[in-house]
């Protein structure tokens, strides 16, 4: 594979930029903090609505007489609007900057909350549900949506799904707020050629005593090679050169999601009570691991690397989808009723806590780091719209599938999990404290 002029000159100048902002770009100031936690608020969001279908299920199914179907729908359709604020993420972002995507978004969001609180009929309560995934899709993913889901896991026994909807307004409101006392992205600043805004931020940000000319240099340069590298499109991915990189990404995101991460997360509830397991004990059980197991992995990752964690990952939710699937199937022969309870129990926090670990994350970070700078924007739309259909297949089947057998449906678990290990094993690299150039060389290989 061969690298254009052109482009080796854009990556050895965003390389030597890099170099050149380490140690501005280390600085912690009290405003970076403040605009991280403003930022990681729309994450704190998509956690709350994760958390809402598992446990307003029950209530929600009563009070408007819903059918699996029509639940099944509600749940889902999150997903499905995620899926169409990611594909306009970017253009969004362009246009109107990253704090007017996140107060773009917070309309959506907001206007979702109370379209489910107030709803009289599925109308309502999908159109709000389609609100609130449209401006998760045009978030990013971070530990704070474990906070989010750990906080309507407790809640969620205790408040109306109505009440519950309500709450959710409050991280959305917050965001909206504290946006106007955050700055603009420098780069972004710099990329619209706002260069006496781009240096303003970049002073508010590292500090009155900062030098900020040497960066806010920088970030113009780096612009001026970004627009003269070569442009990428969708189609250039299905070139040859790429396709071992397009089959990680996209494979990796469709392990990730039809390993039956996304029923179990926004449908605990129903799993624990079709196995014979407190809902509300269980959520409680979830909710005081979940952030700390999210922190294990970002420890992890660093300790064991990609790959091995990545395989670790999938072996844990491969036994625990084996361990659910023969639980629910003595229980279907009558065998070993007082054990299934806490079997089904150990099983999904087994598995959850597998995910998250690993496979939670870790198909984002290997994306980042297996395509060349020249197709990521490219590739990081393909792959995240792959990612969120797979996950509205799976959110909307699931179900119906333990409507069906609840046995059978984790043994399909179970052996999607256990081909992911295959896959991992065979097609993965392994990419931490590797360049670009070793990472395409060992991808390369695949092609001979």
């Amino acid at each position: 594979m061969t690298i254009s002029e052109n482009q080796r000159n854009l990556e050895a100048g965003l390389l030597l930029n890099k170099n050149r902002n380490d140690i501005n770009e280390c600085r912690i100031t009290v405003v970076v903090l403040f605009s991280t936690f403003v930022s990681v608020c729309g994450s704190f969001c998509f956690g709350c609505a994760a958390g809402y279908s598992s446990v307003a299920q029950a209530g929600i199914t009563k009070d408007l007489g819903l059918s699996v179907a029509q639940y099944s729908m509600f749940g889902s359709i999150m997903t499905f609007g995620a899926m169409f604020g990611a594909i306009f993420s970017g253009k969004v972002s362009d246009l109107i900057g990253r704090k007017g995507t996140m107060w773009f978004a917070q309309i959506f969001c907001i206007a979702g909350w109370l379209a489910i609180a107030f709803a009289k009929d599925t109308i309502w309560l999908d159109a709000g549900r389609f609100s609130t995934g449209f401006a998760v899709g045009l978030f990013s993913y971070v530990l704070m949506q474990s906070c989010g889901l750990s906080l309507y896991y407790v809640i969620g026994n205790f408040v109306h799904w109505r009440n519950l909807a309500l709450i959710g307004l409050i991280p959305c409101v917050l965001q909206v707020v504290t946006l106007f006392f955050i700055p603009e992205s420098p780069r972004l600043l710099g990329k619209w050629g706002l260069e006496k805004e781009c240096t303003a931020s970049l002073q508010l940000l590292r500090g009155e005593d900062a030098d900020v000319s040497e960066e806010a240099n920088t970030i113009k340069e780096t612009m001026i090679l970004f627009n003269e590298g070569p442009k990428s499109r969708v189609m250039d991915l299905f070139q040859r050169r790429y396709a071992p990189s397009l089959v990680i990404g996209v494979g990796l995101m469709l392990l990730q999601q039809l390993s039956g991460s996304s029923g179990i997360m926004f449908y605990v509830g129903s799993v624990f009570d079709k196995g014979g397991f407190p809902s509300s004990i269980g959520s409680m059980i979830l909710a005081v691991i979940m952030i700390p197991k999210a922190i294990l992995g970002l420890i992890l990752v660093e300790k064991m690397g990609r790959r091995p964690l990545l395989l670790a990952s999938t072996s844990g939710m491969c036994l625990c989808s084996l361990f659910l699937a023969f639980s629910f199937s003595f229980r279907s022969y009558g065998m070993l009723d007082e054990l299934t309870p806490i079997f089904t129990c150990i099983g999904v926090v087994g598995f959850i806590s597998s995910f998250a670990v690993g496979m939670g994350g870790l198909p984002w970070i290997i994306m980042s780091e297996i395509f060349p700078m020249n197709v990521k924007v490219s590739a990081g739309t393909l792959v995240t719209l792959a990612n969120w259909s797979f996950s509205w297949i799976v959110a909307f089947a699931y179900n119906f599938m333990i409507e069906w057998n609840a046995s059978g449906t984790f043994l399909i678990f179970f052996s999607i999990c256990a081909g992911g290990i295959v896959f991992i094993y065979a097609m993965v690299p392994e990419t931490k404290g590797r360049t670009l150039e070793d990472i395409q060389a060992s991808l390369t290989d695949f092609l001979q």
